[in-house]
């Protein structure tokens, strides 16, 4: 799907140079001299680089439409994080270092959304609410007030 370098949002995946790109952060710029453009920061899926490209608001872009599957968190082990398909109870395998930071909130059972493209997984998405446990806290600081001092 194309859309306009202006509509560019971050969490949105683009197919730009013949790769897939996740939008890190975009910045709409306005110079003195010369047209707007968005600022974009990209990170790509499938190596582990980053860049920056600029987009005017005339530009076409292609989104890449993602398929979103429901899956059960199953385990991890050194590697990878384990996950079992809802419907067809298939088990795959993604690497911790495609999930990144997620993994330290990933629970056995917990429900997961997976984003594909061409059968590929491109990334985890955490439910909006989790239930954590404090283990451990930083010891108070002398000063601290539950109200607001003015």
């Amino acid at each position: 799907m194309k859309i306009l370098g202006n509509e560019i949002k971050p969490g949105m995946i683009l197919n730009h140079d013949n790769d897939q790109w996740e939008v890190i952060k975009t910045q709409h710029v306005k110079p003195g001299k010369g047209g707007a453009f968005n600022q974009v920061e990209l990170k790509s899926i499938n190596k582990d680089t980053k860049r920056n490209e600029r987009f005017r608001s005339s530009d076409n872009v292609q989104r890449v439409v993602l398929e979103e599957k429901k899956f059960n968190f199953l385990f991890e082990d050194d590697n990878d994080c384990h996950f079992m398909n809802q419907t067809t109870f298939e088990q795959m395998a993604i690497s911790k270092k495609k999930i990144g930071e997620k993994t330290k909130l990933l629970k056995e059972n917990l429900e997961v959304t997976i984003n594909f493209f061409e059968d590929n997984p491109l990334s985890v998405e955490l439910p909006i609410s989790i239930e954590c446990k404090v283990i451990s806290t930083d010891a108070a600081l002398k000063g601290q007030t539950v109200s607001s001092s003015y």
